[in-house]
């Protein structure tokens, strides 16, 4: 299995990967925003997408948004081929999706709406946090992309506020803060540890005076 970053020579499987979102949200009966094939080639031109591919064979798919003027970035259309799922594929292509991301848009907070208990769980282990929709992009086009998916009509009546999607953040500041936090509490423990040493080390040398 491998999973790449997609280019212009995948145009092939656009079509599959649409279909494959297609008969997912209906099995799921849940929403899952309509791509078309022309979408899907802008992103893979782009290099804003990940194929997981069996040979020649269509697995799974992922691809890259960008908000709010490369503040938000947001990992869409996570797909598994039905014939490659329970697998561990997802988590797999999850994890490439948000190392590109992170790789072409450093800065940005990476975001996600799901209904799905699985993705939600592959999110919190890339370091995710659940917000409410406030603390999301508010860029209008991000939500039009919405408007193909059968709850639609609840995000409108609470004016994007809730609907049966969780909000899920990435933050790097918030991510950088507690990384730093962590080394000073090693570091702490690390400089205790050697004034340790160095008092037992002086007591012993007085000792022998």
């Amino acid at each position: 299995m491998n999973i790449v970053i997609a280019n212009e020579s995948h145009f092939k499987y656009a079509p599959i990967i649409c279909d494959t979102i297609g008969e997912s949200a209906k099995v799921r009966g849940t929403g899952i925003a309509k791509r078309t094939p022309e979408y899907i080639h802008k992103k893979l031109e782009n290099g804003n997408a990940v194929i997981a591919l069996d040979g020649e064979t269509f697995a799974g798919f992922c691809y890259i948004e960008v908000w709010g003027h490369n503040k938000y970035v947001a990992n869409s259309g996570l797909i598994v081929h039905p014939d490659y799922r329970a697998q561990g594929l997802a988590k797999k292509i999850k994890k490439k999706i948000f190392e590109l991301s992170r790789q072409k848009f450093p800065d940005a907070k990476i975001f996600g709406i799901t209904t799905g208990l699985a993705v939600m769980k592959i999110n919190y282990e890339l370091g995710y946090k659940p917000v409410t929709f406030s603390e999301l992009t508010d860029d209008p086009e991000f939500w039009k992309g919405c408007q193909t998916c059968k709850n639609f009509d609840i995000l409108t009546r609470t004016e994007q506020k809730m609907c049966l999607c969780t909000g899920m953040l990435y933050d790097p500041n918030v991510k950088a803060k507690q990384e730093n936090k962590e080394t000073k509490k090693v570091n702490s423990k690390a400089f205790r540890r050697l004034k340790s040493i160095k008092e037992s080390l002086f007591l012993s040398k007085n000792k022998t005076k």
